[in-house]
């Protein structure tokens, strides 16, 4: 080994330590990092999917409020009622979260805006807060609004897009009776809170078989990017995954 110390440096401080290769430059006073693609690495965490959760609890909670509606249970009960639905709050923004964490922006923001649906309805039956039921229908039609919009992307997920399908209707005439007062659409409004629970159902049904099965089962009718994420390698499920936010540095 040489152990020549070289030639004498002079007075004054030595050049220091040799940075190494990995040092960032300076360039005109500004520093940059050094490229760290080759030292990232992005982990992946699998989860059970919470959908089928989530469109039970959808269809529990519109059984309950579509007998009310009904006149199966009597006005006293709508106390009672409120109490059976406010869980649903609870259930569902633990799906939105799940879903969020599992990269599906579309199912965690239709579950969050579910979940959010079922408490004021609770609150309101509740409290009974005067002109509840107007504010009531009003806030309904706001969402006819975004389930009007989410129809529009969601048509690949045709599990989520035939349970968007049949509860726009509800929401409309929910949100008429509740501005109107009419009792015919009111009932309109529950048989179609029964057929939304048929439907959810079935969702929540053919995706749990799906899960347990690792194939379809009952058709539920995926296409494009909904049908090549099921169908599709790992490569495909990584596509422009640095890209995705979590990875990306702002959403």
């Amino acid at each position: 080994m040489n152990t020549d110390p070289g030639p004498d440096p002079g007075p004054g401080p030595g050049p220091g330590p040799d940075p190494g290769p990995e040092s960032a430059p300076a360039v005109g006073g500004r520093r940059f990092e050094p490229d760290l693609r080759s030292m990232t690495r992005i982990t992946l965490r699998p989860i059970a999917s919470p959908m089928p959760l989530g469109f039970f609890t959808i269809a529990i909670a519109s059984v309950m409020t579509g007998c009310l509606q009904l006149g199966v249970f009597d006005e006293t009960a709508r106390g009672a009622v409120a109490f059976t639905v406010l869980p649903a709050f609870v259930l569902q923004l633990l799906v939105s979260h799940l879903a969020f964490g599992a990269r599906d922006v579309i199912a965690a923001t239709l579950m969050a805006v579910f979940a959010g649906s079922w408490l004021p309805y609770a609150l309101v039956m509740l409290t009974e807060a005067p002109d509840g039921l107007e504010v009531l229908g009003v806030f309904n039609l706001a969402l006819l609004c975004f389930g009007t919009l989410m129809i529009a992307v969601t048509r690949p997920k045709r599990a989520l897009w035939l349970v968007l399908v049949v509860s726009a209707p509800r929401w409309a005439a929910t949100g008429l009776a509740g501005i109107t007062g009419a009792e015919w659409l009111t009932r309109t409004s529950g048989a179609l809170g029964l057929v939304v629970a048929l439907v959810a159902t079935y969702a929540a049904f053919a995706l749990m078989l799906e899960d347990m099965r690792s194939e379809e089962v009952l058709p539920i009718g995926r296409s494009g990017p909904a049908h090549l994420a099921v169908e599709g390698d790992l490569s495909v499920q990584l596509r422009n995954l640095e890209r995705q936010a979590g990875v990306r540095r702002t959403l």
